[in-house]
Parts: C-alpha cells; structure tokens; sequence
C-alpha cells in the first residue's frame, strides 16, 4: 500500500494549503521553509545557552528567520542561474530550526523505541522530506507581509508561541511559530497555521505506521515518498 507523508490540514487549513500551492508558494513563507539533510546529533534537552545565544530574544530570532528565508525566496534571478531553492534554504532552515526536536515530537512516545540508528536515519528523511515538500512547491508571487504579534509563555521559561499575521494576495492568515530554548539558542520545533500544528498532523500520519511496524515502517514511508520525489525529478 502506498503511504503519503504530508502536511495536509483538515478543514480549514485544507482550504489554505490547496491555495497555497498554487502560484504563491505561502506554505514556504509561512513556515519558513520547512521542513535537509542534517547531520543528526544525540536529541539534547533543554540548557542554559551560551553567552552569545543569550542575548537574543524569541520574537528577534524569527524576525531574523523570516527576513533571511524570504530575502533567499525572493532573490533576484542570477547569470548562471543559482542552485536550486531546496539547496539554497537549505543552511537557513537549519540554521534555525531543530528538526531533531521537530522529528522527535512527530513520532510521538514511539520515539525513545527507536534505536539510535534508526533515530538519526528518520531525522535525516523525514527533515529532507519537509523541506522538498513545500520547496519544490513554491513559485514566487507577491511578497508577503508579515505583522508580529506579543510573545507568549509556554509552560515554563524555555519555550514561547509567538503568534504573526501574514498578509498574502489580499488575505490574512494566523500563523504561530512555537520556538525552544536549547543549548544553541532559541529554535522553531512547531508552526501551527490557521489552527492546524504542523507536528500534530504529521504524529496522526505517524501514529498508524508505528503500530503496524515500528520504526522501520516510519523510516520505509519516508524512504518511499523520497523516492517519489526524484522519481518526478
């Protein structure tokens, strides 16, 4: 059977995807990107940052996160052309999200099952997956504009929802980036749009597979839909 890993919103949100993978590209703006070929490290808990890290708040972090995927997004066509967006967001989204922590809350208490192997390979596919997904999707429009509202505290001091309205193509669109404080500095883990968690919708596609198979069902979805990918290609 084949299985399709994907962000697809219900309802609501499915509205503003379909739309969105149209001429715009808004998923890409609005997530950053997303969803890489990491190199996987052990999952580190939350700690101090380092004196550098520390002086930069949330709210600053994903100002500069936006700026830079939409200043990459937007360039200019170049003689020779550039590499593709895909290679080109690459750095920036790894730069400041923490697709180790995105993987692991998409897997659910599953997790800590997996064998270290098996952790880092899924790290590695399902990060490379996210980012293909809405790169490969976008094709410039109108740029968007994005309204940054009040940070809120999340269950503690290390973690803060910061809510943006993002104006595209005459319409708004609610948009919160939820970011952790680990040892490198603030990073994303979570983009909820109009509603719908990123992480949420990828754990109820995850869900079933780790019933059916564990880890290694996990890993064969993501391996199939990657190849589908370069199969288009």
């Amino acid at each position: 059977m084949k299985t399709n890993i994907n962000y697809s919103p219900g309802r609501r949100g499915a509205v503003l995807v379909r739309r969105s993978l149209g001429a715009g590209g808004f998923p890409l703006i609005a997530t950053l990107g997303l969803l890489l070929a990491v190199a996987p490290r052990a999952f580190a808990a939350d700690a101090t940052p380092t004196a550098a890290a520390a002086v930069t708040d949330p709210q600053t972090i994903l100002k500069q996160a936006v700026d830079e995927v939409l200043g990459v997004a937007y360039a200019a066509p170049t003689t020779p052309p550039a590499d593709p967006l895909v290679t080109r967001l690459r750095p920036v989204l790894e730069k400041y999200f923490s697709f180790e922590l995105i993987t692991r809350s998409a897997v659910g208490p599953g997790w800590s099952s997996f064998k270290s192997a098996e952790q880092q390979r899924t790290i590695t596919l399902f990060t490379d997956l996210v980012i293909r997904t809405y790169s490969d999707k976008f094709e410039p429009g109108d740029r968007p504009k994005v309204t940054y509202g009040k940070p809120v505290e999340i269950d503690d001091t290390n973690r803060r929802e910061l809510p943006t309205t993002i104006t595209y193509a005459g319409k708004n669109y609610a948009v919160s980036y939820r970011l952790r404080l680990l040892p490198e500095g603030w990073r994303i883990y979570d983009v909820n749009i109009e509603g719908v968690s990123m992480v949420a919708n990828y754990r109820a596609q995850f869900d079933p597979l780790f019933q059916k198979g564990g880890a290694a069902a996990i890993i064969a979805a993501l391996e199939k839909n990657l190849a589908d990918f370069a199969a288009k290609k």
